[in-house]
């Protein structure tokens, strides 16, 4: 059985967003009202020390001179964010968690940020706490699938694979689409003898990615352990057809395919 590894499939996240002013105008509007609200505190304790228009023109530079500053303090947690990225795509996993946490103290809901300190803990196997990361960045945004999908894959290194069935099955409903999601699903499911149930998951990444060839190694498995031969050597030879040369080998010493290693069709099929 063959997972898709989180080294090849954790999702590395960019951040799309482009600062291309100090204010927008929209948080500009903002300033003014809030600038209003102050205003109206200071009337009723020093209303008679400066005159309205002064006072609530020192409170919206104040509220300007703040969005200013949380702005640039967004732009370096963003810098911060993208080295971090590079270093995790050389593999400098330590130097990379190093920037992410420099970049989630300036701005703690930073989840792209969490997204991605989960992956460098990942790949350093300390899977405990990058499940605390990818919990991080769901609880500041519920929706993003990658967290509960790579959530998921971090359970399944752990052998928790009903929580890791769950954490897959949440990616899925905010993403159905994602193929490997389903395929992991499966995987976790034929973890712990759920074979119909996986087969059902692979038969949807399938649907959604007819050549997926890691979807037909991994149902083959499946009907393996149920010692189902016909059936396991078909997606099995699917499989080969769809990558040559990649399965040969892996079927041959895959513990999965022990019940029908001497079927002669089998044998046939990896020569």
């Amino acid at each position: 059985m063959k997972i898709i590894k989180i080294s090849d499939n954790n999702r590395l996240l960019t951040d799309r967003i482009r600062w291309k002013g100090l204010i927008p105008q929209n948080l500009f509007r903002k300033a003014l009202c809030l600038g209003q609200i102050v205003l109206l505190i200071i009337g009723c304790t020093e209303g008679d020390n400066y005159p309205k228009s002064d006072t609530k023109e020192v409170v919206q530079k104040s509220n300007v001179s703040q969005l200013i500053n949380e702005t640039k303090q967004k732009q370096t947690a963003k810098v911060l964010f993208e080295q971090g990225n590079d270093l995790l795509q050389a593999q400098k996993y330590s130097e990379a968690i190093e920037l992410y946490n420099r970049a989630l103290a300036i701005k703690p809901d930073y989840d792209r940020v969490w997204v991605n300190h989960g992956n460098a803990l990942t790949a350093l196997r300390q899977y405990e706490k990058a499940i605390a990361s990818y919990e991080t960045a769901i609880k500041y945004n519920p929706q993003m699938e990658e967290a509960w999908y790579n959530r998921g894959n971090a359970l399944s290194s752990l052998q928790q694979y009903h929580q890791a069935i769950a954490s897959y099955t949440q990616a899925i409903k905010i993403q159905p689409q994602k193929h490997e999601a389903w395929i992991n699903k499966g995987i976790a499911l034929a973890k712990i003898q759920k074979y119909q149930q996986a087969i059902a998951a692979y038969d949807q990444a399938i649907h959604i990615k007819p050549n997926q060839d890691l979807a037909y190694y991994n149902k083959a498995c499946a009907y393996a352990l149920q010692n189902q031969p016909e059936q396991a050597i078909t997606n099995l030879q699917k499989a080969i057809q769809l990558a040559p040369g990649k399965y040969t080998q892996l079927a041959q010493t895959d513990g999965d395919f022990h019940q029908i290693r001497n079927h002669p069709k089998f044998q046939a099929l990896l020569k």
